[in-house]
Parts: C-alpha cells; structure tokens; sequence
C-alpha cells in the first residue's frame, strides 16, 4: 500500500512540474511575441532579454515540453496495445 501511495505521489509531482513547464512555456511565447511588437516600435531591451535568456532557460524548458508529450504519446499507444493483446488471449 505503501509502495502505491508513494508511486500516486511521485506521478502528482511529475505532473505538477511538467504542468509549470507547460505554463511557462506558454508564458515565454507570450513575452516573445510582446518582445517582437515592441522591437517593431523601436524598444530593444524585450527582444534582447529574450535572445539573452534562450540557450539557457527557454530551449530546455521546450525540449522537456517536446520529450514529455512523446513519452506521454508512446506509453498510452503502448498501455492500448497492451490491453488489446490481453483482451486477445
């Protein structure tokens, strides 16, 4: 019991982050695009902050968003080949 209490909690936090991630990837898409409209007005500091921030903090963070939606992806098409090979047996 103990054991699946601890593996419920572990699956809440995993979610609980990749769902932070979510937000603040849509967050950074949101200020990238006020970014590029206040550039387009002739302030500067938006587009360079962002272009200083990328590497480090915003590529990661949508290389987590990407790798999470493929694992998510791959483990449901495999749980429902699963299930329908034990239906066949």
């Amino acid at each position: 019991m103990t054991e699946e209490k601890f593996q419920n909690q572990f699956r809440e936090l995993v979610d609980n982050l990749l769902l932070i991630n979510l937000f603040s990837v849509v967050f950074f898409a949101m200020f990238f695009i006020f970014a590029v409209i206040m550039q387009i007005k002739g302030v500067s500091i938006f587009l360079e902050f962002i272009q200083r921030i990328w590497n480090p903090l915003i590529v990661p963070l949508i290389t987590i968003l990407i790798i999470s939606s493929l694992i998510n992806g791959i483990s449901s098409w495999w749980r429902r080949k699963w299930l329908a090979q034990e239906k066949d047996i």
